[in-house]
């Protein structure tokens, strides 16, 4: 297991959680993940496990839950309240979990060998997504693989 150190972009809010999964992968085209980070392009989801998440300046953080289909989603995206920083997921469904967010971590991270585009029929078309080959996975929504199961499949589970 690795330690992913991450921090909002003002530094009011710090963290640190242990990783087995690390490789950030997996680029998500939703428009919860676009809109929430206010980018063009897509979020990126490491796994991290929910028992070894330390934050400092946890007073700053602010929860926020998304509206899917009129229901408000278990998900609980962390944020700062100062810079409004994205800086995890957790979704008490799955409570060993938290997904921190690859453009929040300060700690170096491995280069993936492949990227895996998910959630493209939320892509808008404006958005530029590398052409599909086998460097460049491409899903409507979800893959069969979870992030355990595509770092094994790679060799990067424990790296």
């Amino acid at each position: 297991m690795s330690t992913l150190e991450g921090s909002c972009h003002c530094g009011a809010v710090s963290f640190s959680v242990e990783s087995h999964g690390r490789a950030p992968y997996m680029k998500c085209y939703c428009s919860i993940c676009r809109k929430t980070a206010g980018s063009t392009g897509p979020a990126i989801n490491l796994g991290g496990d929910a028992a070894t998440l330390k934050v400092e300046g946890a007073e700053h953080l602010r929860i926020y839950q998304a509206i899917i289909n009129g229901e408000t989603s278990p998900a609980e995206r962390r944020f700062c309240k100062h810079c409004g920083t994205h800086l995890w997921v957790y979704d008490p469904r799955w409570p060993e979990l938290v997904h921190p967010f690859a453009g929040v971590i300060d700690s170096d991270l491995p280069k993936p060998p492949e990227t895996v585009h998910i959630m493209l029929n939320s892509a808008p078309t404006w958005v530029d997504v590398p052409a599909a080959d086998a460097k460049n996975l491409h899903f409507a929504e979800y893959p069969e693989l979870s992030i355990e199961d595509w770092h094994r499949q790679h060799g990067m589970w424990g790296s």
